[in-house]
């Protein structure tokens, strides 16, 4: 899994990577992004950011990846809606 979390003055740039983000994975809070993580998706992640944003960004702007190893994710604590996230689903018929 990586996470992403990004912060970009300009709204439309803001809006833009957020919506390029969720092709990949969820968003978890405004400006950060669950992504299920396999070389190639990291890899079309960064070749995005080098070609379209960071020739964009000022000096507040920023992007943080930050990868989460398996055994990291389970000491993940979860609370509230966060916590059904994980859980597996039952459908009854």
């Amino acid at each position: 899994m990586l996470l992403v979390a990004y912060d970009f003055s300009d709204d439309k740039l803001r809006a833009k990577f957020a919506k390029f983000l969720s092709r990949y994975g969820r968003r978890l809070q405004y400006s950060v992004f669950e992504v299920r993580h396999s070389e190639r998706v990291l890899q079309n992640i960064l070749a995005e950011v080098e070609l379209k944003y960071k020739k964009k960004f000022t000096g507040a702007d920023s992007i943080l990846i930050i990868p989460v190893t398996p055994a990291d994710r389970k000491k993940v604590i979860r609370y509230g809606a966060a916590a059904n996230e994980e859980g597996e689903v039952l459908v009854f018929t």
